[in-house]
């Protein structure tokens, strides 16, 4: 008989990222015939005890990682099973993100418990409660009478934020609505209106490689799918390249046309009164190095566009 080989997977522990990581472990055990299964383990990471302050005030990107890396890397965990959006252009040294799985809906939805569906339709000076730098700015460039408020937490969270009338809307991931089967309680925001963050819909699983027994890196191998793995390449390039500032407003979504790869990127002044926009194509079927090389390219049009410096919040 078979030995089953059990990987510990790290992960966060809210509602979201429990989801994601027995979504990994259920997987594995499925491609794996029942080889490999998967132990969650959790953890609290810096940003997930920040309930109030701006993530840019304690460090950005990396707030919901570090704590996970760290295990991957002493060996207290075999892989950390992340939201890509979360996940720093740069990896700890011999750690790689192995595998994503099929990417989920990218775009963020509005939610509002007036039944309000667009930002078109909120009432002039409404307040819009939000964390994200992105999703502030690109809320003024469309509507800059709204007024912002710093807002994070939960779904559960924000829900009760908006009953207390501490905001009339706020903004959610609806691929994390949509795991978590809460999708509708918003309304997709058109890519059009709102360009995604970089990596938003993908789960990254990562790992050191070399440490990894084979039956799990051919578990691990069949979790992937290639559309989603080519997209976080040019996407998660296009941060690289601009430094990932957390202080930035930026966004890079790239998604398969009828016969092409098409790719937008973005980034924007604080207050949305300014934006940089670079958009390009690829053919289906080019290799890592051209995807990688088609981000940087978008971010080398903004830079330039932008006069070669990028406009950054100040603390707040």
């Amino acid at each position: 008989m078979t030995e089953t080989l059990t990987l510990r997977i790290g992960t966060r522990g809210s509602p979201l990222a429990l989801y994601q990581a027995r979504l990994i472990a259920r997987r594995l055990e499925e491609v794996s015939e029942g080889r490999v299964r998967g132990e969650i383990v959790t953890f609290s990471t810096k940003g997930d005890q920040l309930t109030t302050e701006r993530l840019i005030n304690s460090g950005g990107k990396g707030l919901f990682t570090r704590e996970i890396d760290r295990a991957v890397d002493a060996g207290e965990v075999e892989i950390g099973v992340h939201s890509l959006k979360d996940v720093p252009s740069l990896l700890p040294e011999g750690q790689t993100l192995i595998a994503f799985p099929k990417r989920a809906d990218p775009r963020d939805g509005l939610l509002s418990l007036s039944g309000i569906k667009t930002l078109r339709d909120l009432p002039e000076g409404a307040v819009i409660g939000t964390a994200s730098l992105r999703r502030e700015a690109q809320t003024l460039a469309l509507r800059p009478d709204l007024k912002m408020v710093s807002f994070r937490g939960s779904v559960q969270t924000r829900i009760k934020k908006l009953e207390a009338g501490e905001a009339d809307a706020t903004f959610l991931a609806m691929a994390g609505l949509e795991r978590l089967e809460l999708d509708h309680l918003a309304t997709p925001i058109a890519v059009d209106d709102m360009l995604p963050a970089a990596g938003q819909g993908i789960i990254g699983v990562a790992a050191c490689p070399d440490r990894l027994a084979p039956a799990a890196r051919e578990a691990l191998a069949s979790l992937n799918d290639a559309p989603t793995q080519q997209a976080a390449i040019a996407e998660r390039a296009f941060l690289a390249e601009l430094d990932g500032s957390c202080r930035t407003a930026m966004a890079a979504h790239m998604r398969l046309r009828s016969r092409h790869w098409q790719m937008r990127a973005e980034v924007l002044s604080p207050d949305g009164s300014n934006k940089w926009r670079a958009e390009a194509t690829a053919l289906i079927g080019v290799g890592p190095e051209e995807l990688a090389a088609l981000g940087r390219r978008l971010a080398d049009s903004i830079r330039e566009d932008a006069g070669g410096n990028l406009p950054v919040f100040e603390d707040v």
